[in-house]
């Protein structure tokens, strides 16, 4: 039902940070495509394996260089591995539904005191449909907590956790996420209304307004000063 996801007309969280770089560029280091890849690949290895062929080293078909092939498989094994000492990651791991779609149409907003709707949606990595929450995979450059707390706002992860729990009313959320340079697991649990929650509702905020004052083809929204 969803192959479509990425053509769908909701506003994804996606679609915020197209904004934000269009109207905030900053300076990119390292090759931001190559790293957007390798991230498709070690999602599609541990959440969605029927994507991948294993003899061929391709994802949908694409080919992937036999270095990030076995990389990839580097840090799944470090997940797995990690899990056998963390009780929540192999439930999740073991139980949690991955690569569900989450829509939500006139999302009621807020910014200041004015409010407006926006159809919105996202896709989670992982998902606990009994309880209601999921969570996020990344690959990271960090190779300590500290580094991997610092990217959780410098790439708006807090943001993305934030626009998920909204669009399906989710009390808490996570991030795991393996470093690409010394195979660490990393871990943060966002619960609503705490800092990282609210520091990414701010961010959200902002941007879903811009969008809104943006989106010249939204002729029948309801807006209210």
């Amino acid at each position: 039902m969803f192959d479509n996801y990425y053509q769908r007309r909701e506003v994804s969280n996606s679609d915020l940070t197209a904004l934000k770089e269009l109207m905030h560029p900053r300076p990119m280091f390292g090759d931001r495509e190559a790293a957007f890849r390798f991230g498709s690949l070690v999602d599609a290895i541990i959440t969605e394996p029927h994507r991948v062929n294993y003899y061929e080293h391709t994802v949908d078909g694409v080919p992937y260089a036999i270095g990030d092939w076995d990389k990839a498989q580097e840090m799944k094994r470090a997940l797995r591995a990690e899990a056998k000492h963390d009780a929540f990651l192999a439930k999740v791991l073991e139980e949690a539904s991955t690569q569900q779609v989450s829509i939500r149409n006139r999302q009621l907003f807020m910014y200041g005191n004015f409010s407006f709707y926006l159809d919105t949606r996202c896709k989670w990595d992982w998902w606990f449909p009994q309880f209601g929450f999921g969570g996020d995979l990344k690959t990271t450059s960090a190779a300590s907590q500290a580094e991997f707390d610092e990217a959780v706002d410098f790439f708006d992860w807090d943001r993305s956790r934030a626009w998920y729990m909204d669009i399906t009313g989710s009390a808490r959320d996570f991030i795991y996420a393996i470093s690409k340079k010394n195979f660490r697991v990393f871990k943060k649990f966002i619960n609503r209304d705490d800092a990282i929650y609210q520091h990414g509702r701010d961010k959200y905020e902002e941007l879903a307004f811009q969008y809104w004052c943006l989106d010249l083809s939204r002729k029948d929204d309801e807006a209210q000063p």
